[in-house]
């Protein structure tokens, strides 16, 4: 469901976001572009990973260097790759040792059924990393237990489980999931070896509530492997190679909440590590690990002052980094053993009015590797009557240098540059949206620029002179008249340069039409979405020219008969079109697949 998506009357818990606001809020009271995909939608599309539904989202373009569980980027509105801040279950995940972006190839259907993604910059709320936008994937506590089996094309096999309990103030939910697939051979040039993957992920949730107090306490892991078709060692071509990557990915929080007479404080602490190891055969090239502590605490008052209904928030918030990377081949050459820090102070504000909404943001960084940072955030909305609205907002972002771009060494090709400045970014956006009634929609046109963007000057890198722009439009519709169908479209233009010209994987011209629905004992869901031509580089020549990627159409069906009310089987379809094209210049996707399955349910 899309930003168009109004809440019934009382809020509903599905339709409140979290990450547009230091605090929670209804969707149709926030100023920010958002997209909310929710439980029955995700579901019904019954996508094994999370981020195949992330080619709904408007402005979003995905970019896999191959099959599935292979590495896949997000570039949001034009940003770059590591300019998406990720939280899952509210900790903050994007991998600090893998140059700090959010590892979207790992994320199974396991780790959450609610995907929030809002667009535009974010950082004077959330801070490094939130350029481009957020995404946030959880799942609501629930009540019974689940079980699901499927197999398919390519010897693909997936098996998830779930509990859960919700009563009496006491939340529990467990899930665990396992899949994978022997793949296709990722490489472009020809037959070769399959090249599969493996993702086995494990969440859990506690909370428990007496009056005004809230305990929680959760977690996640992910273990994943990878393989792909790299280089050859001594052409450095791509080739059809045995590489092999293993991932591991691993969170846990703690958290307390107080709320009485409009005053709100919380507190929450996390740990999350992450280790990837390279492999060529059974031989290990090379391996990073990162460790990211975090504690957080916030203090809100809620008031009315006059005819404006007021709500300030004070946050405070430290992160404290370990970057390790060592190596087999080069002896140990490259090694890297890395800390550092980061603290900030955020202040918000939000005021209601009759018909319009208002708030403002304002935080101070402190890094302990570069000069300190201070952003900003303004947001309006106004109602016009009717189900109308039309929003504005402008923000600042930043992104700080990944630890191999600071410290890293690679004989002969790569020296990291400690001198590096922070890349910083500014825009804002304007959107007309109609939010109530069975049709939604909304228009929303945006600019974006970006300055010290860290590029590569052989053999280092360094903060880029001029700015990078980006420019674009968005449209979404919706319509809801029944459980029978919720049919949603989008459309998005994007306009994305840098001084030495057009930016690389990002479609000019992209959208989508998603519908989903439940007729009896009948359910469906069918996604269809398209990336129009881009650029990339074809590293095989040099001096790497640029190559035009094929616009693409990608298809997609679920269709499901509930045997009993506790009973379901359904089969699905991938890439119903058999589309042959690719994201990145020299790896392919998988052709057109099917699958079938069964999920049984107890108490839910």
């Amino acid at each position: 469901m899309f930003i168009s998506d109004l809440p019934p009357s009382p809020v509903s818990a599905e339709t409140v976001v979290v990450t547009a606001s230091r605090t929670a809020e209804p969707l149709a009271d926030t100023p920010a572009s958002v997209t909310l995909l929710l439980p029955d939608r995700t579901e019904r599309l019954g996508e094994p990973l999370l981020a195949d539904l992330l080619r709904l989202v408007p402005s979003a373009a995905l970019a896999e260097a191959g099959p599935a569980g292979s590495q896949t980027q997000l570039r949001l509105r034009g940003a770059e790759a590591n300019h998406t801040l990720l939280f899952i279950d509210g900790i903050r995940a994007n991998d600090p040792a893998a140059g700090n972006e959010p590892r979207f190839e790992l994320l199974s259907a396991s780790l959450g059924d609610r995907i929030e993604i809002v667009r535009g910059p974010q950082s004077a709320l959330w801070g490094s990393e939130a350029v481009g936008g957020v995404v946030a994937v959880s799942a609501a506590p629930r009540s019974g237990a689940e079980a699901m089996a499927e197999g398919g094309s390519h010897g693909f096999g997936r098996v998830e489980g779930s509990a859960g309990y919700d009563r009496n103030g006491l939340a529990l939910g467990l899930a665990a999931g396992l899949q994978g697939a022997r793949g296709i051979n990722a490489f472009a040039g020809g037959p070769g070896d399959r090249d599969g993957y493996r993702n086995a992920t494990l969440r859990g949730s506690l909370g428990w509530t007496r009056g005004p107090l809230t305990l929680t306490a959760g977690g996640f892991a992910i273990r994943a492997r990878s393989e792909f078709d790299g280089f050859d060692p001594n052409l450095f071509v791509r080739a059809d190679t045995a590489d092999e990557s293993r991932n591991r990915l691993a969170a846990a929080r703690l958290g307390a909440r107080f709320e009485q007479d409009g005053w709100a404080a919380s507190v929450g602490l996390s740990r999350l590590g992450s280790r990837n190891r390279n492999l060529l055969g059974e031989d290990e090239q090379n391996r990073t690990s990162g460790r990211r502590d975090t504690l957080t605490g916030d203090v809100s008052r809620s008031f009315t002052g006059g005819a404006i209904r007021h709500r300030l928030t004070l946050a405070a918030e430290t992160n404290r980094e370990r970057f390790v990377a060592s190596d087999i081949v080069y002896g140990g050459l490259t090694d890297q053993r890395q800390r550092r820090r980061q603290s900030a102070l955020t202040a918000e504000w939000r005021g209601e009015t009759g018909p319009v909404v208002a708030s403002l943001a304002l935080r101070r960084d402190h890094f302990s590797d570069f000069a300190d940072a201070t952003t900003a955030r303004a947001g309006a909305l106004v109602r016009l009557g009717g189900g109308w609205q039309v929003a504005a907002n402008w923000g600042e972002g930043i992104a700080q240098p990944s630890f191999f771009d600071l410290y890293g060494f690679f004989p002969g090709s790569f020296v990291g540059n400690p001198g590096l400045k922070p890349e910083r970014s500014r825009g804002g956006e304007l959107s007309l949206r109609r939010v109530q009634g069975p049709w939604r929609g909304a228009v929303t046109l945006y600019g974006q620029t970006l300055r010290d963007e860290i590029v590569d000057a052989f053999p280092s890198v360094v903060n880029a002179e001029g700015r990078s722009r980006r420019k674009g439009a968005e449209l979404e519709a919706g319509w809801s008249p029944s459980p029978l169908i919720n049919l949603t479209a989008t459309y998005a233009w994007l306009d994305a340069s840098e001084p030495a010209g057009r930016e690389l994987r990002r479609p000019k011209h992209s959208g989508s039409v998603a519908a989903d629905g439940i007729a009896g004992r009948l359910s469906y869901g069918a996604a269809l979405s398209y990336a129009g031509a881009r650029l990339d580089r074809d590293f095989d020549l040099f001096p790497a020219p640029l190559v035009r990627l094929r616009a693409s159409w990608l298809a997609s069906a679920r269709l499901g008969y509930a045997v009993t009310p506790g009973l379901e089987l359904f089969g699905r379809i991938a890439n119903a079109f058999d589309s042959n094209s690719t994201d990145v210049v020299g790896y392919r996707r998988e052709g057109r697949t099917a699958y079938a399955g069964v999920r049984a349910r107890l108490g839910r």
